[in-house]
């Protein structure tokens, strides 16, 4: 079926019937999550950036350490990056939190405090695109603007059994827009909701459960038995893996931990310094030249403390970690903006990549 056509192939009175029972089914079968109820919109946005790209389970612990530490907007705003970094150390895709941080300056400074409550000025805040900009603004303050995250597009692919690929940039609007129709007049934030819990409870990427969907009997692809074939996605490209090498230098008691650039991959997390293996090197080698070239010094290796391995979202890692002496020299950057020399009890006060939270037990243990 041509993907512009399915949605006008479904009857009005079906959409209205299919409006109303994906939202009966939410009221009576929505989970009891922390951030549902709240009417703070700066509240309802902290968990909206939380949720992006991670699991609901995930995000709980610490969506409530967060607002215990920041309650309300001014707080977040007035904190050392360091210490929301340190919050959000675990979590992933750290831009979220620095952008987050960057946004909350902005709205104590341009906005009087006040999150803003129209969907074009809401959006122009960093970090802010159209799905945080459409869930925020229909939940916090009953915008009219659906939101078509991968559980909506999911619902979505198999109800009109559209060929349109979830993953496609080009047909993100069709999504969208069919989200937003099948909205209609409903509450904006309860229909949103509800099309997003049904992705995550019911109609679910493996084994959906189609026997209690509250919409099956509406659904194209669970009439025609085709509901594992939906929704269609375009193959990537497999996934890159690099090899890297990181030290842990050790100096009087004390180790060496760098912070990098506050802009990019992991931008302003504290890491032990290392980087790629080049071909026809060895980890060792790789290990004594990056920390020479990032920091100036001069060291040896010790020992081979773990491999450890992290995937991020576009490549993976491999990473062999050594226990390094330092030999000579006064620390020079190129690269990194900041260093310290610290003692193992120190070291929980600083944010950490995941990669490194890895092998940082293996320090204490030893």
């Amino acid at each position: 079926m041509h993907r512009l056509t399915e949605f006008a192939s479904v009857k009005p009175k079906e959409i209205v019937q299919i409006r109303d029972r994906l939202i009966q089914w939410y009221k009576t079968h929505h989970r009891q999550l922390p951030w549902r109820g709240a009417g703070d919109p700066y509240h309802i946005w902290v968990s909206e950036v939380m949720l992006q790209q991670t699991q609901v389970r995930t995000v709980i612990p610490y969506y409530q350490r967060f607002l215990e530490c920041f309650p309300d907007l001014a707080s977040l705003a007035r904190a050392d990056l360091q210490d929301v970094l340190k919050l959000w150390e675990g979590l992933g895709y750290y831009a979220r939190a620095r952008n987050l941080h960057r946004a909350a300056n902005m709205v104590l400074t341009e906005h009087d405090g006040e999150v803003p409550d129209n969907f074009e000025g809401f959006r122009r805040l960093p970090g802010v695109g159209d799905y945080i900009a459409s869930a925020v603004q229909s939940i916090a303050f009953d915008g009219v603007h659906a939101v078509a995250d991968g559980n909506v597009k999911r619902v979505l692919a198999r109800v009109f059994q559209t060929d349109a690929a979830v993953n496609q940039s080009r047909s993100h609007k069709w999504f969208r827009e069919t989200a937003g129709r099948l909205m209609g007049s409903s509450p904006p934030g309860l229909f949103n909701q509800a099309m997003m819990e049904l992705g995550a409870l019911i109609c679910k990427p493996r084994h959906p459960e189609c026997g209690i969907c509250p919409i099956r009997s509406f659904c194209l692809a669970f009439q025609n038995g085709k509901v594992g074939e939906y929704p269609k996605r375009i193959k990537g490209k497999p996934t890159p893996e690099c090899h890297v090498a990181a030290g842990v230098v050790r100096k009087k008691g004390r180790m060496l931990i760098t912070r990098r650039k506050p802009e990019g991959l992991l931008g302003g997390l504290w890491e032990f310094p290392g980087g790629k293996v080049w071909e026809k090197e060895t980890p060792e080698q790789a290990c004594i030249r990056e920390i020479r070239e990032e920091t100036n010094l001069v060291i040896g290796i010790d020992s081979h403390l773990t491999r450890v391995r992290h995937a991020y979202t576009h490549f993976k890692i491999f990473m062999d970690v050594f226990l390094c002496h330092h030999v000579s020299g006064r620390v020079r950057l190129d690269g990194p903006v900041d260093f310290r020399w610290i003692r193992l009890n120190e070291i929980d006060t600083y944010p950490f990549p995941k990669a490194d939270l890895k092998f940082i037990p293996l320090l204490k243990e030893e």
